[in-house]
């Protein structure tokens, strides 16, 4: 999987110097796409190979994805908090401030079957909070909410015009994640980020990049927790 991370990297920083060329816009929008699709389930684009994604829920245990606090150099968080984390940031940044739409987690009752009662984005989440969500967390429910949001990012992504990413942020989405406690008043901070930025700016980070990092972050605590189990038996 590493060299499949490299080349990630690498069009990564394709996408990056295409996305704000209208005349590059199809290419963009495939780079997007190919970016997306591994740090996704392979059900989502039906891709042959196994993706980041994939590669984290093989073999995850109940006890490895619950586990809180964790011990590893950048997180204490579990891999429940992260991959929820992940999806509530893809689908606000998407939905809301790009689109301007509902949030999928809205669409149904993702709340009651993933059996919690977080609607935030769980920046600046307490400890009780975050070792609750990790205890209670539904693990099938939320694999299926991130495939919901995850499709219907790469459904709308290829609806957009060339030209479009260059669209600012409108204030009034911003507004909207306060409105529906997508985000906390304690984390202002980040709807403030996300208030300068254009839609490349969530393409290259909350859409990609920073799922990309998670879900890295998530392979080392199961690889971490799993090797200590080992040395127990």
């Amino acid at each position: 999987m590493g060299k499949d991370q490299r080349k990630w990297n690498e069009t990564h920083k394709k996408f990056r110097e295409v996305l704000l060329n209208p005349e590059k816009h199809k290419e963009a929008v495939q780079l997007f796409l190919s970016l997306h699709s591994f740090l996704h389930s392979s059900s989502i684009s039906h891709m042959s190979e196994a993706t980041l994604a994939d590669e984290l829920v093989t073999n995850l245990d109940g006890n490895t994805f619950r586990q809180y606090p964790v011990s590893i150099p950048d997180t204490s968080n579990s891999i429940a908090w992260h991959l929820w984390h992940i999806t509530r940031i893809e689908d606000m940044t998407m939905n809301i401030l790009m689109l301007n739409k509902q949030q999928v987690l809205h669409t149904t009752n993702w709340l009651e079957k993933m059996n919690i009662s977080f609607p935030h984005s769980g920046n600046d989440m307490s400890e009780a909070d975050i070792a609750l969500l990790s205890s209670t967390i539904d693990f099938n429910s939320l694999l299926e909410y991130r495939e919901a949001v995850g499709k219907r990012t790469q459904e709308e992504i290829s609806l957009l015009s060339p030209g479009q990413f260059k669209m600012k942020v409108d204030q009034k989405r911003i507004k909207r994640l306060f409105d529906e406690n997508a985000v906390m008043d304690n984390s202002k901070w980040l709807a403030e980020y996300w208030s300068k930025k254009d839609i490349a700016g969530l393409l290259l980070m909350p859409a990609s990049r920073h799922i990309f990092i998670h879900l890295n972050k998530c392979v080392r605590i199961k690889d971490k927790l799993h090797k200590k189990k080992k040395k127990l038996v």
